[in-house]
């Protein structure tokens, strides 16, 4: 039986037909190709190659009619002078020295990166590296594979050519997306472009693929981790496409499907459109919230909704917004990072904190009322310096049973936590809010 299944090898060196990559943003794909391949009657030994360094081999699938898969072992001992020296332990090598031309013959007894050591007719001689010019392996191992490969014992009905389609699951690969946002002179409209990252360190190039982006958060099992090939640095590739992605609800998550083939090659990172440009109304808010600084927040919000001229679920990632100075150039002036957002639900954009614009809040007075009862005193001094009239957003949060008692302001509680304040501020002047809290 061992000689005829080193007979039936067959090696799978047939071009890809249609390939499909459905790219997660938790940095995983799911991967099916199909290919017309070769097979020999009976029981056979095969060769599938390429396949990604970071496959995940639990997680093929293969199917072909007539054809059943036996065993499979995943192997990724890829060939090399480190591991040839490996893998040569106790077997006799050949070396060429630098010095004068020398042959050496003899056994391999150990080597590591600096020199090897053999035994030569029964003399134990050390080698270091920098002095051996060339390495001979007398003896060629019985698994030698230069990339990735699925290698199968599988049984075939009949020999002749079939279509087969072959899926896996495989890491090192994921997507990202960002905005480019453009707000105009009096921050009342924002243009939107969304743009997707890919970023490919799988080990394979996938050429004209079907392309598909699932946003979404996907439960996965965290299993030990496998064997991994060093990243390499990536060359960034961007494509503007006339045409966007094309969004759908799936299950409970997002898919966007690019409706033209793409090319994903190894150690690149690339750029798709996501939609076409976008403009919608824009407020700019600012926030004063002493829970979190005491700055003044910079916020713009904006409305993702068909009616106002978005309304595509917009998948999680930085949005980066600018603006046209006096001369017309555009300079960046923030960043932030959205979740997920569904469309009709609301954007809100932190970009940084105000120069001109100042607040302060003090605690005034504490009053025990009772053994459970106590009342605090609060005073928030705005001061704006710009040469236009404001509104300042005031955040208070609070915890356990709690109300407010008196306001020179009125508010509105938003959450059981928080309450609100619209505080207008004239230009180059001041405003003061007070409140009372009860807790009980």
């Amino acid at each position: 039986m061992k000689k005829a299944l080193l007979l039936g090898i067959i090696v799978a060196a047939a071009a890809l037909g249609e390939i499909a990559v459905t790219i997660y943003s938790d940095g995983f794909a799911l991967v099916k190709e199909q290919r017309k391949l070769n097979f020999l009657k009976g029981i056979s030994e095969f060769n599938y190659a390429p396949v990604p360094t970071q496959i995940t081999p639990q997680t093929v699938h293969f199917s072909a009619e007539g054809i059943s898969v036996l065993e499979q072992n995943y192997e990724y001992d890829i060939v090399s002078t480190a591991r040839l020296l490996q893998k040569n332990i106790d077997k006799d090598i050949r070396i060429d020295l630098a010095e004068g031309g020398v042959s050496v013959t003899g056994t391999l007894l150990s080597a590591s990166s600096d020199n090897i050591l053999m035994d030569v007719k029964g003399v134990l001689s050390s080698y270091r590296l920098e002095e051996v010019v060339n390495v001979a392996f007398l003896e060629r191992p019985e698994r030698l594979f230069t990339k990735p490969t699925l290698v199968w014992k599988l049984n075939s009905e009949t020999a002749d050519k079939k279509d087969t389609e072959l899926s896996y699951m495989t890491g090192g690969i994921g997507w990202n997306a960002a905005y480019v946002a453009n707000v105009n002179k009096d921050d009342t409209r924002l243009s939107l472009d969304g743009w997707v990252t890919i970023n490919n360190n799988c080990g394979m190039t996938f050429e004209d693929a079907k392309l598909k982006l699932v946003a979404g958060e996907v439960n996965r099992v965290q299993e030990a981790p496998a064997p991994r090939m060093a990243k390499a640095s990536g060359v960034m590739m961007m494509e503007d496409a006339a045409q966007g992605f094309e969004e759908e609800s799936f299950f409970e998550y997002h898919l966007y499907t690019l409706p033209r083939p793409a090319t994903v090659a190894d150690r690149q990172e690339k750029q798709l459109s996501l939609f076409p440009s976008a403009q919608t109304d824009v407020k700019k808010a600012f926030v004063f919230d002493p829970s979190k600084d005491n700055k003044v927040r910079v916020e713009l919000e904006f409305e993702n909704s068909e009616a106002k001229g978005m309304g595509m679920p917009l998948p999680q990632g930085i949005i980066r917004v600018y603006k046209e100075d006096k001369s017309g150039a555009l300079q960046f002036v923030g960043e932030d990072r959205i979740d997920h957002t569904p469309k009709d639900e609301e954007v809100r954009i932190y970009l940084g904190n105000a120069f001109d614009i100042v607040a302060e809040k003090t605690n005034k007075d504490y009053r025990r009322i009772s053994n459970r009862i106590y009342e605090e005193d609060f005073e928030v001094k705005i001061r704006n310096h710009k040469e236009e009239a404001i509104v300042v957003t005031v955040v208070e949060k609070q915890w356990g049973d709690w109300f407010i008692k008196a306001e020179s302001h009125k508010g509105k509680q938003t959450d059981s936590r928080t309450n609100e304040w619209e505080i207008p501020v004239g230009k180059d002047g001041e405003a003061v809010l007070t409140y009372t809290v009860r807790h009980k």
